[in-house]
């Protein structure tokens, strides 16, 4: 009787999808579907609507993490590798596993690897961040860029990323803020709503899935209320910083 009442639960649970109400169930879809439009484009896509800001603020991620030699990282949601490879030009001897759930974008990232000579240190599964194919206690650091807002229920990544880290290993994730300095809010709300999805028209032919990551900011927890999350999640020595007048925050956690 209890399995039945979880999977009645499990079947009417609701979550967002942008300012959207859906199914708990069917958002991984939605969010598969929303990447694989987008996926040839994205890094274009990033490059336009934050003018190369993205690449700086990924460069002070990956000094962050302080990458260290035959160090072997797990980056999630990480299709195209833009995180992966940044890591792999600092760790000597480091390994990456790139895990995503969108097959498209992983088809991006293994030939971007492939031209670009990280194929032999990288290797890219399909999975999905609420349950990683990855052993209990593998990695020395997980990361996430950009990715976690699209998650279903952020507790269960979050659990997932505390099991697959060995002891002292690093928990960081790089995600959009839905608070920047008042000052700016107005310019900023302005920006995100009216220009980003025409750009996404534009450049992708998708004007809709850039509505819905403008809108899924929106829904993120603010920053220390995530870092609540990370806390309740076992991660100690926790942490957020803000960049670029808090569009963006790097949220950290170790597990001890």
């Amino acid at each position: 009787m209890s399995s039945m009442n979880e999977e009645n639960q499990a079947d009417t649970a609701t979550t967002h999808f942008g300012f959207k109400t859906v199914k708990e169930s069917d958002k991984a879809t939605m969010v598969r579907g929303v990447f694989n439009s987008v996926a040839d484009r994205y890094d274009l896509m990033n490059d336009v609507m934050s003018a190369g800001v993205h690449r700086l603020w990924k460069d002070s991620f990956i000094d962050e993490l302080n990458p260290r030699a035959q160090m072997h990282l797990l980056d999630v949601a990480g299709g195209t590798g833009d995180i992966a490879f940044r890591f792999l030009d600092t760790a000597k001897q480091g390994t990456v596993t790139v895990c995503d759930i969108n097959a498209e974008m992983l088809r991006v990232g293994k030939a971007r690897a492939l031209t670009q000579g990280y194929a032999d240190r990288a290797e890219f599964v399909c999975g999905d961040a609420m349950k990683l194919p990855v052993s209990d206690r593998s990695v020395d650091a997980y990361t996430i860029a950009f990715g976690i807002r699209n998650v279903t229920r952020f507790e269960e990544a979050l659990s997932e990323a505390y099991r697959v880290l060995k002891p002292g290993g690093r928990f960081q994730c790089l995600e959009f803020s839905p608070e920047v300095v008042p000052l700016l809010q107005k310019a900023y709300d302005s920006y995100s709503f009216t220009i980003i999805p025409k750009m996404g028209g534009w450049i992708t032919k998708d004007y809709d899935s850039y509505q819905y990551l403008v809108e899924s900011i929106r829904k993120f927890p603010p920053p220390a209320k995530f870092k609540a999350m990370i806390d309740a999640a076992g991660f100690e020595r926790t942490g957020f910083r803000t960049m670029s007048a808090g569009v963006v925050a790097v949220h950290y956690g170790t597990r001890i």
